[in-house]
């Protein structure tokens, strides 16, 4: 399970273009999760969402309730699910400025206009990106 189809999660982000994803983390990154928030080094590199379960340090005790639920209803991403927008894709202000959950739904229309494989090689890397570093203005949008 090494291909990145599969290193994305169900609600859509796209743990191949992770900080933390295993062949993505720096020393310095390690570093700083260590540092911040206390997490032991050896603890802090992920192998993706699907693969480590739904489990790790970032994640509540009894892993993501968007992947158990994405497994329990038999779809492999949430756009393919009849409920699809639900509230566990929800966007939130808490966190958003650390973790990019915001932008699930973004990615998921994405992945449902253009195809998985499409969104992956043209897509998945520059909306992580512009999440983290570009300027939103009212009534734009994205600067």
């Amino acid at each position: 399970m090494n291909n990145k189809r599969d290193l994305t999660a169900p609600c859509g982000l796209g743990c191949f273009v992770c900080d933390i994803y295993e062949e993505n983390l720096t020393e310095q990154m390690a570093e700083f999760i260590h540092q911040k928030m206390g997490v032991p080094k050896e603890e802090i590199s992920c192998k993706g969402c699907r693969q480590q379960d739904g489990k790790h340090f970032h994640l509540s005790p009894g892993g993501c309730a968007t992947l158990n639920c994405a497994r329990e209803k038999g779809v492999e991403f949430c756009c393919d699910c009849t409920d699809f927008p639900c509230s566990l894709l929800a966007p939130l202000a808490d966190g958003a400025e650390r973790y990019p959950h915001n932008i699930k739904l973004f990615n998921l229309c994405r992945i449902k206009k253009v195809g998985i494989d499409r969104w992956i090689e043209e897509e998945a890397g520059d909306v992580l990106k512009k999440y983290f570093t570009n300027k939103f203005v009212v009534g734009r949008g994205q600067e």
